[in-house]
């Protein structure tokens, strides 16, 4: 009788899949102020759409990401930021 092998064969090699440890920047750098008359750095925390990136995407705090929720929606308010939009990026 024929031997059978349950041999399994891929495409590509397997790779284990090394996640890089988030950290939150702010606590990194020593900032203390988010300044909201900052779009440009505020956009980092945008999406296409003009959301908020979550923190599980960013790796920022949650004190931080509170504050820079409060910061992006005070530009917003001046007409810094746009509330929506297509395309941000």
């Amino acid at each position: 009788m024929a031997e059978q092998t349950s041999e399994i064969r891929y495409l590509a090699p397997q790779t284990a899949d090394v996640k890089k440890k988030k950290y939150c920047r702010f606590k990194k750098a020593g900032i203390k102020y988010i300044d909201y008359k900052d779009p440009e750095f505020l956009k980092r925390f945008l999406n296409e759409q003009g959301k908020l990136l979550p923190r599980r995407i960013t790796g920022t705090s949650l004190k931080f990401q509170r504050r820079v929720a409060q910061a992006v929606k005070r530009a917003r308010h001046i007409a810094l930021l746009p509330y929506v939009t297509d395309m941000m990026k």
